[in-house]
């Protein structure tokens, strides 16, 4: 894995050397010498992480990371603090500046190595996330997540630890702040998580029971443990299980002795990330969903329609059912906008469309097509049943009018259709379109509030 690293340091002796470690290890390195170099070099080329130092003249550290994760441009790029500090309160300053990670120099070179690695992936995660939103928002479908922000929601944490004391110690450091779970078997873990029954997860990597790095690996496999955040504890010095551990893709970690302080901190900074990562979730499907669905009636839109009919095609002829296709106008409705206003056309339209959607079965595909118009196309349907359905459609729009306005009003509304069914190799989704739009032609042309299927 590659990527770009930005190193801040006022001291040109240990900027070269991170420079050197680094590059021997195929990243690519940028450097600043103070804080404000710093943050006018993320306002252009943003890089993959930074490397920090805390003592330095003018902007300390401290206020260098929180201004980058102040910055909505910025905000989610993983800061590590390198610096020759290294009290729990330090530690604690750094994590409530905003950084990801402290380490002490000299740094352990595999330690380094590790976290930036892990870091990196896990920024990915993030910045595939983040592009999809933003596509999102050029469409003009949403608006952006917000960055990293402290919630009222009283998250849930599960502290894995098969030491009563240890998960004790653990549940008195976080409850009041979070629901607190506990768990100190294998098995109990996996169906804890399974079941969407935590927020983070704390694993102690010295439990005696069972392999604390296994269940790290086992969570990471199942969908539901993907995007959970694990921060792993481990005893000082055991680089080893550490490396492994980010490696397996773990968030974060915390060693012993724990200091109180700097566990609630590094709990928060995984939730706020969580929150985050959710949102943008959350963000990426509405886009897709808002992008082939029609936001009046709550029906797949054309876009949609014109992209999944050649499969309901191919899928047809490889069966050898028949595929039908209604095409509905409803009639005169140029005569509802200019006598009610296009505020009850929108009501007509949007009750049309709850009521297409309640008369089709679940395998339907129900669209609006543009305007007055709407589809659905049935799969699996011959051109009597799809008769027969139009025809139930047809008349249970005639028999009950629609109720609109603050009036309310009733309108009475009709419906012409025009049906088109599949009738061999040589069809197609333009065939199909021309020849249901012809049948409806011919509907209106009789007389409308009628149902008439394509003779070919």
């Amino acid at each position: 894995m590659t990527a770009r690293v930005l190193v801040v340091d006022d001291i040109l002796s240990n900027v070269k050397l991170l420079e050197a470690k680094l590059s021997a290890e195929y990243f690519e390195v940028v450097s600043a010498f103070n804080g404000a170099e710093c943050l006018a070099k993320m306002e252009g080329d943003i890089p993959d992480i930074v490397l920090l130092d805390v003592m330095m003249p003018g902007m300390d550290g401290f206020e260098v990371c929180k201004r980058i994760k102040s910055n909505p441009k910025t905000a989610h790029v993983p800061v590590v603090m390198v610096t020759a500090l290294d009290q729990p309160s330090d530690r604690v300053a750094g994590l409530e500046a905003g950084a990801d990670d402290f380490l002490t120099k000299p740094v352990d070179d595999a330690a380094l190595f590790a976290r930036v690695r892990s870091l990196v992936r896990l920024k990915m995660m993030t910045d595939e996330l983040r592009m999809r939103e933003e596509t999102g928002q050029s469409m003009g479908l949403l608006d952006p997540a917000a960055h990293y922000s402290d919630s009222e929601a009283v998250s849930r944490v599960l502290i894995i630890e098969d030491r009563p004391e240890s998960a004790a110690w653990l549940e008195a450091a976080l409850e009041g702040r979070h629901r607190v779970l506990k768990s100190d078997t294998f098995e109990d873990a996996l169906v804890r998580v399974r079941g969407s029954d935590c927020d983070l997860v704390i694993i102690s990597l010295g439990m005696r029971g069972f392999d604390g790095l296994r269940l790290c690996s086992q969570l990471r496999s199942l969908p539901e443990g993907r995007n959970v955040p694990i921060l792993v504890i481990v005893s000082e010095g055991d680089r080893r299980k550490l490396n492994q551990a980010l490696e397996m893709g773990v968030n974060d970690y915390l060693t012993r002795p724990i200091d109180r302080n700097e566990l609630t901190a590094r709990v928060r900074t995984q939730l706020r990330k969580k929150r985050y990562a959710d949102q943008l979730r959350h963000n990426v499907q509405l886009s897709l969903e808002m992008a082939i669905t029609d936001q009046l009636t709550g029906l797949h839109n054309r876009r949609y329609m014109a992209r999944h009919l050649d499969n309901l095609i191919s899928s047809a002829k490889r069966s050898g059912k028949p595929l039908s296709f209604l095409i509905m106008d409803i009639d005169f409705f140029k005569a509802v906008n200019d006598s009610h206003g296009h505020d009850v056309g929108d009501e007509v339209l949007k009750e049309f469309a709850s009521r297409i959607a309640s008369n089709v079965r679940g395998i339907d595909l129900a669209c609006r097509y543009g305007g007055e118009e709407f589809v659905v196309v049935m799969p699996d349907t011959d051109v009597s049943f799809a008769y027969s359905i139009a025809e139930r459609l047809r008349q249970q729009i005639e028999r009950n009018p629609f109720v609109v306005g603050r009036g309310p009003l009733k309108l009475p509304v009709t419906i012409s259709i025009g049906i088109a069914t599949t009738d061999g190799a040589d069809d197609s989704a333009e065939a199909l379109l021309r020849k249901a739009d012809q049948a409806l032609y011919s509907a209106k042309r009789s007389g409308r509030n009628r149902v008439v299927a394509d003779a070919a």
